[in-house]
Formats: C-alpha cells, sequence, structure tokens
C-alpha cells in the first residue's frame, strides 16, 4: 500500500518498545513507490510524546524508505539546507500514516558539507532499556556507516538538484491545488 501522490498524511515515530515518539500532522505527499515515500512538510504541527507541540518553521523535504534503516529530513533555510537523518526502522505506509520505529542515533548535515552524529549517549541507554539485539545493533551501526557513505559522496538526496526539484514540484502542485479551489468556489 502507498499514499496517493498529493495527498495528506501523517506521520508518526515510535520506540523501541511500542511507545509513541512523534507525530507530524500533515505531510503533502510527492511520491510514492515501493522503495520511497517522499513528503514536504511545511509549517506542519508535530507532537511530542510528553504531548508537547510546535509548528515546524521551515519547509522540509522528508524521505522515508521502505528498504533502509534510516530515514531524512531536508529542511530548506535562508542559510542552505540542513539534514537531518534518523537512524529508524525501515519505514511502512498503513493507509494513515507513514510509521517506523527511532533508534535515537542521528545525523545531522550542514550546508557546507560537514555532520555531527547526535544522541549516542541516548542509544547506548535505550539499547540496555529497551533490549535492542546485537543483530539490530549491527544494522543500525552498519545502515550508519551508509549514510555517512551517501551525505560524503552528495548521493540523492544529499544534494542541492534533488530538493530543488521536489520543492519546486511542491510549490507547483500547490498551485494548482489552490487554483482548483478558487474555480470551485465560482
Amino acid at each position: 500500500m502507498k499514499p496517493e501522490i498529493g495527498s495528506t498524511i501523517y506521520i508518526q515515530s515510535f520506540k523501541h518498545d511500542g511507545s509513541l515518539h512523534r507525530t507530524w500532522c500533515k505531510a503533502f505527499v510527492l511520491k510514492a513507490d515501493e522503495d520511497c515515500i517522499v513528503a514536504v512538510t511545511d509549517r506542519a504541527w508535530v507532537i511530542e510524546a510528553d504531548d508537547r507541540r510546535w509548528l515546524t518553521r521551515e519547509p522540509a523535504v522528508c524521505f522515508f524508505y521502505t528498504k533502509k534503516w534510516y530515514n531524512i529530513i531536508s529542511m530548506i533555510r535562508h542559510s542552505g539546507i540542513y539534514y537531518y537523518c534518523n537512524l529508524a526502522s525501515p519505514s511502512v505506509y498503513d493507509g494513515e500514516a507513514v510509521r517506523n520505529i527511532d533508534y535515537d542515533l542521528d545525523i545531522k548535515l550542514y550546508p557546507d558539507g560537514g555532520y555531527q552524529i547526535l544522541d549516542e549517549t541516548e542509544y547506548a541507554q535505550h539499547a540496555k532499556e529497551m533490549g535492542y539485539s546485537p543483530q539490530l545493533q549491527k544494522i543500525i551501526e552498519f545502515q550508519m556507516q551508509k549514510l555517512i557513505r551517501e551525505m560524503e559522496k552528495g548521493e540523492e538526496p544529499f544534494n542541492q538538484e534533488c530538493i530543488d526539484h521536489y520543492y519546486h514540484l511542491y510549490r507547483n502542485m500547490r498551485r494548482q491545488e489552490m487554483y482548483f479551489e478558487e474555480e470551485s468556489e465560482f
């Protein structure tokens, strides 16, 4: 099952123990095939597990892979594109939301090509508390190294052209949607 192009969906992230981690209340679907769902969040409400709520500040092109153990959020800012990469289970769409299990480790890629690995302490703590198996930890660590190699090589989506393509597609689709809404009012 995959979402319809132009539809809006939820994005939900869980923890290994099944508890809800975070929900994005609206993502606009640009692409959906057997390997990846590409969606844009733009001024979307995010609800944290502790019920805190916040509104995203900038548009972001998000990549949810069905066979890779990570997802990528590319935040479009005036100073450049910032990538936030979450090590997570492969994503699944269930007819309402894209869902995955967040495995704590994150990599932030800056516009200048530098990157930072985040939340290593949280990963170690949750691995113990939630019982990440040695096999699961190997998968996560292997996928993190694979992700870093893709970033260093500038493979998609880690390049300006890719993000520009999807962001322009989003803006054009939204423009058309608004045009048809205005037409239907007459």
